[in-house]
């Protein structure tokens, strides 16, 4: 697009097919466009109108994408003639077999979001993402795509992971390009492994652009290290989505260092009163945080012993990222006062200097 030109309010002729056009309609709207997407035929006759003084709404721009050479070289000449701009852009390829790329996009900040990930989507003709995936900017990044909302909620999958893998390998063997968009990274509790197999199983080319993931990255928003020097020189990352065995909770008082608990708000009852069954210390630090890096972040510290009893009280809900260990009495924004002898409540607003 020429950035000389204002296009606000303006009528612009795309002249391609859909498939091949997509991306450069979207980016022509984008900058406040009125665009029509026709075939080279469509937009001669269009001109012919316009010459004729027929056409009630000339456009100030034709963009050739693709069609018969011969064609293009007509549709110049008449757009020259009359004064109308005339540029010619490469369209999307045309592919036998597409490919799939499994995005992580992090936390949910689109800050966070990598290089790699911004690419795939902009290059993509299918975007299939989940409830935790970075939305607020995803029209912007993969210009024109379909967008194919698969997301779950805890306890309720509105599209089954086996129909998410045919959509993906479906879309892929059309020729389209699909990136598969997550919250966080796709190979941490993300079924990326899955999406990943079922692709090769269908001869479909399949890429990983790795994530942010928020069993780091959500305590470091609020200021807790998942290691520091001389508390713990360990992490252990865990799903609580189902409850513990007594082997499982045996371990980890056992190996100690720091637990990241995700997808554990419903069973955390169970988890604090089997760790403390094998010997954790009820004065363990733990904090809850939920809703990381959005507006409404909000972090809860207790202890192993006392966050049962709170839980009526603060009711805290998923997304939510648990935190057990010394790490939570090292948090950037502790006033010193030990987890044992208080409950604190702090907002994103808290937090702030």
């Amino acid at each position: 697009m020429d950035v000389s030109l204002d296009l606000s309010g303006r009528h612009a002729l795309v002249v391609g097919t859909a498939r091949a056009a997509r991306r450069i309609v979207a980016r022509y709207r984008a900058g406040g466009a009125v665009v029509v997407l026709v075939s080279a035929g469509d937009a001669c006759a269009r001109l012919g109108r316009v010459a004729a003084g027929t056409d009630a709404t000339p456009p100030a721009l034709v963009v050739w994408v693709d069609g018969r050479q011969a064609l293009r070289e007509v549709l110049a000449e008449h757009a020259s003639r009359l004064r109308i701009w005339f540029v010619t852009e490469q369209g999307a390829p045309e592919l036998p077999r597409g490919q799939v790329t499994l995005v992580g996009g992090g936390p949910g900040d689109t800050d966070l979001m990598t290089v790699a990930g911004r690419r795939a989507l902009a290059e993509a003709d299918v975007v299939l993402f989940d409830r935790l995936a970075p939305q607020e900017l995803m029209a912007q990044w993969a210009p024109g795509a379909e967008f194919i909302d698969v997301g779950k909620t805890p306890g309720h999958h509105a599209v089954p992971q086996g129909e998410i893998e045919s959509l993906m390998v479906d879309h892929a063997l059309r020729g389209n390009r699909v990136v598969r968009l997550k919250g966080g990274d796709p190979f941490v509790f993300g079924r990326g492994g899955e999406e990943v197999l079922a692709c090769r199983r269908a001869g479909v080319p399949v890429t990983v652009v790795p994530g942010v993931t928020s069993a780091i990255s959500v305590p470091a928003a609020a200021g807790i290290p998942v290691t520091h020097r001389d508390v713990s020189r360990a992490f252990t990352v865990i799903s609580g989505h189902t409850p513990f065995t007594e082997e499982e909770l045996a371990h980890l008082v056992g190996l100690g260092g720091t637990i990241v608990v995700l997808m554990g708000v419903n069973t955390l009852p169970h988890l604090a009163a089997g760790l403390q069954r094998h010997g954790m210390a009820t004065d363990m630090p733990l904090a809850i945080i939920e809703r990381g890096y959005s507006i409404a972040q909000r972090t809860t510290v207790t202890s192993v012993g006392g966050v049962t009893p709170l839980l009526a009280t603060v009711a805290p809900r998923s997304p939510a990222v648990i935190v057990i260990g010394e790490v939570v009495r090292v948090a950037a924004w502790d006033d010193g006062r030990n987890a044992e002898s208080h409950d604190l409540v702090r907002t994103i607003a808290d937090l702030a200097p």
